[in-house]
């Protein structure tokens, strides 16, 4: 089940003191539905791949990892209203792309250049959600 943002979320999160250079809400939304079609494109592919032999579990396990804590996320942020708590998981969410995306190189270099886009994203959405835990706390 896919966690969405309720109103009262929503409310919450506009509420928050953010830094003058922080993205519109609308934009995560657009960003964020490219981005799911990548990792659900690289994802998929992995996971055939290990299901197949042709790949070690091991390659496909910081993947796993990273849409684990992509899930969690949205309701650690806008349900638990915690932004100490999703600032740890976003910090575990980057550290996971790059470990994937070094972990497939070596198998498939354009699965690890199409995880670059979501490398961007996720590394300014760190620092955007590290400085509202600053800014919030």
């Amino acid at each position: 089940m896919i966690y969405t943002v309720t109103m009262q979320g929503k409310t919450w999160y506009e509420q928050l003191a953010k830094p003058n250079w922080a993205p519109d809400a609308s934009v995560f939304g657009q960003v964020w539905s490219v981005l799911y079609v990548i990792i659900a494109a690289v994802n998929i592919y992995v996971l055939t791949q290990v299901i197949r032999g042709e790949l070690d579990w091991k390659v496909g396990l910081p993947f796993w990892i990273n849409l684990v804590f992509n899930l969690l996320f949205t309701p650690i942020q806008f349900g638990l209203k915690n932004n100490f708590l999703a600032m740890l998981v976003i910090y575990i969410i980057l550290g996971s792309i790059v470990w994937s995306t070094i972990t497939i190189w070596p198998h498939n270099r354009l699965l690890s250049i199409a995880f670059v886009p979501y490398l961007v994203w996720v590394s300014i959405a760190t620092v955007l959600q590290t400085q509202i835990w600053y800014l919030n706390k």
